[in-house]
């Protein structure tokens, strides 16, 4: 299974964004990627308020995500924000070639002094999408720090978990994200394709104080091996994904099979 990874730099504008979205749709469907997973805030980015942006999953601008993606033939997981009341859903929508889910981000950032849960509501259920017989599961930023959630999507039959971030910047952040993604790679013995934001700083914009990325997006394999990585640029990842080795590692390593709690 051919993926690719986006790297974006998201603005606060959702047409900008989205003209972000088929560029690196293009970009995968030149490569022959099936799977295309782009940053978590691609709609719009952390540090503003994202009621006025926030739409339906089946709302202008994921419609309009999933027209590229089927006009491209493959399916795209980019992550929006949807309504919730007074709040907003921080939601991946997965479409094209088939596929029309979503997920809602679960775990909530409340960390680190930043306070997600002012304007989010949590979502509660893992999703599994089936990408040309694959399973893939979806998760975002702040997930990676939950392996219950990988391991739950495992058994929901997850081979592939695309995750999507916007990684806040901080003493240590990235080395956390590398140790993160490779733990959870290795709890679910799944691969883990990892997107997030690359940083503003690499075009000498200040901080926000709001997440607003640091790059390094990578591939990991199932038995915790990174297949591919970034750096802090804007940049796109394509990877060729042997989903032989899921059930080898499933074999040589039955942590899922294992496990007592």
């Amino acid at each position: 299974m051919r993926i690719a990874l986006g790297q974006t730099i998201s603005t606060t504008d959702p047409r900008a964004n989205l003209d972000l979205v088929a560029a690196e749709v293009a970009r995968a469907r030149d490569a022959g990627a099936r799977l295309l997973v782009l940053p978590e805030a691609m709609i719009c980015r952390f540090g503003v308020p994202l009621g006025p942006v926030a739409e339906p999953v089946d709302g202008p601008w994921a419609s309009a995500v999933e027209r590229l993606a089927d006009d491209a033939g493959l399916t795209v997981v980019a992550g929006s924000f949807t309504p919730a009341g007074d709040r907003v859903r921080n939601t991946l929508v997965a479409v094209g070639a088939g596929v029309r889910a979503h997920y809602d981000k679960v775990h909530l950032y409340d960390a680190f002094g930043f306070e997600e849960s002012r304007t989010v509501e949590a979502g509660t259920e893992p999703v599994v999408l089936d990408v040309d017989g694959v399973g893939v599961g979806l998760a975002t930023c702040y997930d990676v720090r939950f392996p219950g959630l990988f391991q739950a999507l495992a058994d929901r039959g997850a081979q592939v978990v695309a995750l999507a971030a916007s990684w806040g910047a901080g003493p240590r952040k990235v080395e956390q994200w590398d140790l993160l993604t490779a733990a959870r790679a290795l709890d679910s013995t799944c691969f883990v394709a990892a997107c997030g934001q690359a940083d503003p700083a690499t075009r000498g914009e200040e901080p926000t104080g709001a997440p607003t990325g640091v790059g390094h997006s990578r591939v990991v394999g199932p038995l915790g091996q990174v297949v591919a990585e970034l750096g802090a640029e804007v940049g796109t990842l394509v990877v060729d994904l042997d989903l032989t080795e899921v059930a080898a590692a499933r074999a040589s390593l039955p942590v899922l099979a294992d496990r007592r709690f």
